[in-house]
């Protein structure tokens, strides 16, 4: 097996790069110092992370951002003093307030997480314990780092939740966490990891799957609690926009190493390196565009380092490499760009500074019949605390989650579905796809009526043509088949492939989504997110679907990846001329893609029509809301919520509407107005007042 160079990434213990730096270990809560660390895989030792040196002060949130593999949450779990069990440390250090967590013993590592480091991951239902109760988790971080009297300790619980801005927050304390949505379970991990009253706060993709308005919020309170509590903040994720609202300073990773860093808003205006350029590239955008595109991606993948490369590891994709310059034997080093920022790029000084150009819309589908039509489509759960209410239908008294839905989705056309957490988005995906039945109203599909029809009720050939792919192929790809097997099931079922052709269309599908023919051997836990979400696709393409569901398919994924996913879809649309209803909770990508949009809050439709109708001027407030979260506008001025009457059957936007008219609002459902040619709002206001109050503001 071959082994990892140590004298190329040796550090005498006690010293640092320059004695510069060396004074800053003195000020920064956390340090990086030259982090070197290996994986013991089979094929031998692979790099994960490496010579990473980089600092954070006190009151200072720093993004990190890079592709899946390059070494993020490596690096992430060294700021918390973690290695997995196959990871060596090669070289250097992770100081935390004066301490090296790399060196410490298992007891002072115990001591530590909490009042010295503490973390928030990515979904905060794995790190909640789904038989107790909030406050008594709450409780529970408390007596374990700064015990006090039962009373204090949970009047101190109940004061960081009002901190972290959940409404009644005392109500909070008797939940279970299934009793939350997700957004409000991302505030209270963020709570918890508080309590301890940390130096260091690490958020792992905090806001992935979560809505723009949700996200936008989450967002805000780490950077006002970064300043309330003084904390160093790291924010690891892979949306760059966020990252440029959040954090002040940024680092870009590629294969283990940090190749761009310095102040946000000056990294991500105009990039240095290369590969941060590719990222920012692939980016959607709001900003309208004169022609049409597909997405920016990066080719190819990020190294598995089982070596060092030779010179620049991002040279294989840069579209600027040179190899007299780029390939050369030896480390590329950091080179000052200016306005305290540095990048790791051999031709720093030929490439100077390229701006961005952002990507532009996908043109609008020449569309043609209706191939979907939902009218007055109604979905109601009965009302109860038990795991089980959501799965008993009922007419009577019960919670809507959908309420008087109606659109259509032509041949050809892509409809977006855009809305918060709990506006009933997936639920008409489900129902669309038969998962799920309908209370009231008609959704036809080939002239056929399949609102109320299960699956197996459905007529033959209506199943597999209309196919749903969710958010997380890791949850709908079965691990114990190969790729190659869990095609071959979808072909049967779709009785499209004999046995004597079965190889051939199982090959032929796996090249439709720009994968090849070998990955059909492998596992699925052996291929990377992007290349798990296309073989869901190529599963969902095998009985040729007329109608495709797409449920937050990207939003875990990389922004490249994602642009790969996103111009396979329009590739498939173009194709073979089949609908999609697109679920999303990023307006930006919505922009790029839709031809139409359905906007939701609460299971009611409040704003229906074209891409460039909602976008250019979003009448109704909710509309406006959603894209000032998205950073299309300028933000509305604060509101505070309303208390909604009991049983109120007025407008469900109406407890947070900033052109809120009066009793009017909460005593009759809004009406439908034509706002022009296929574009409708339902609101009181008259429909000039909304175009009034619409007249786009970019933002800053």
């Amino acid at each position: 097996m071959r082994r990892v160079d140590e004298r190329r990434w040796a550090v005498p213990k006690g010293e640092f790069r320059n004695a510069r730096h060396a004074g800053y270990l003195m000020t920064a809560t956390l340090v990086i110092d030259r982090l070197t660390i290996a994986y013991a895989v089979e094929a031998g030792p692979t790099l994960a992370v490496r010579g990473l040196s980089l600092s954070v002060a006190r009151g200072e949130t720093y993004g990190l951002v890079g592709e899946s593999g390059c070494g993020k949450s490596t690096a992430a779990l060294a700021m918390l003093g973690y290695r997995a069990a196959n990871a060596r440390l090669i070289a250097g250090c992770v100081l935390l307030a004066g301490q090296d967590l790399m060196r410490v013993s298992p007891q002072s590592l115990r001591a530590l997480r909490g009042p010295a480091v503490a973390m928030v991951h990515q979904d905060p239902i794995g790190a909640l314990n789904p038989v107790l109760t909030l406050g008594a988790q709450l409780v529970e971080t408390l007596r374990a780092h700064r015990p006090a009297s039962a009373s204090a300790m949970r009047d101190e619980a109940v004061a960081m939740l009002g901190r972290v801005a959940l409404p009644d927050p005392a109500s909070f304390m008797g939940r279970y966490p299934h009793q939350a949505s997700g957004g409000q379970l991302q505030r209270i991990a963020i709570a918890m990891a508080l309590l301890a009253r940390p130096k260091l706060l690490v958020l792992d993709e905090p806001t992935t799957g979560l809505d723009v308005t949700v996200e936008a919020e989450v967002a805000k309170l780490v950077a006002d609690l970064a300043r309330a509590f003084d904390m160093a903040v790291v924010y690891i994720s892979h949306n760059l926009g966020l990252i440029a609202r959040v954090c002040d300073r940024i680092g870009v990773m590629y294969a283990g190493e940090l190749v761009e860093q310095g102040y946000a808003r000056a990294v991500l205006a105009l990039p240095r390196h290369p590969y941060t350029r590719a990222l920012i590239a692939c980016l959607p955008s709001i900003a309208a565009g004169p022609a049409p595109v597909r997405l920016a991606t990066i080719a190819g993948r990020v190294p598995r380092l089982d070596r060092e490369p030779t010179g620049c590891a991002f040279a294989p994709r840069c579209p600027h490499v040179r190899a007299d310059v780029c390939l050369k034997a030896g480390p590329i080093a950091l080179v000052a760009t200016g306005d305290g920022g540095v990048a790791r790029c051999a031709r720093i000084g030929d490439l100077g500074t390229m701006p961005i150009v952002p990507q532009t819309r996908a043109a609008l589908a020449s569309v043609g019949a209706p191939r979907l039509s939902l009218r007055s489509v109604c979905k109601r759960y009965e009302r109860g605390g038990g795991l089980l209410s959501r799965l008993v239908p009922a007419a009577g008294t019960a919670a809507a989650a959908v309420a008087d839905v109606s659109f259509d989705v032509a041949s050809g056309e892509i409809v977006a579905l855009v809305g918060e957490s709990g506006s009933g988005k997936s639920t008409l995906a489900r129902i669309v796809a038969g998962l799920e039945q309908a209370t009231l109203g008609t959704i036809r599909f080939r002239d056929i009526d399949i609102a109320g029809l299960r699956p197996r009720a459905r007529p033959f050939g209506v199943a597999s043509a209309v196919q749903i792919v969710f958010q997380n192929p890791d949850r709908t790809l079965n691990p114990s088949h190969r790729v190659g097997r869990i095609l071959e099931r979808a072909l049967r079922r779709s009785n499209r492939a004999d046995a004597r052709s079965m190889g051939q269309r199982i090959a032929a599908l796996l090249e439709r989504v720009s994968l090849p023919a070998e990955a059909a051997r492998q596992w699925p836990d052996a291929l990377s997110g992007g290349q798990r979400q296309r073989v869901a696709i190529a599963r969902a393409l095998a009985g040729d679907p007329e109608l495709v569901l797409a449920d937050e398919p990207v939003s875990a994924l990389d922004v490249s990846v994602q642009g790969a996913i996103i111009n396979l879809l329009l590739e498939v649309r173009d194709a073979t001329g089949a609908a999609i209803l697109f679920i999303s909770h990023d307006l930006a990508l919505v922009h790029v893609i839709a031809d139409r949009v359905v906007v939701l809050r609460r299971g009611r439709v409040l704003e229906t029509g074209p891409r460039d109708a909602i976008f250019a001027s979003p009448y109704h407030p909710y509309t406006r809301t959603l894209l000032a979260a998205a950073g299309a506008t300028r933000d509305w001025p604060e509101v505070a919520p309303r208390a909604s009457p009991a049983g109120h059957g007025g407008c469900v936007h109406a407890s947070d509407c900033r052109q809120f008219v009066g009793s009017i609002c909460w005593q009759k459902a809004p009406p439908v107005r034509a706002a022009g040619p296929g574009h409708h709002i339902a609101c009181h206001r008259p429909v000039v007042e909304l175009i009034d109050a619409a007249v786009p503001e970019t933002a800053a």
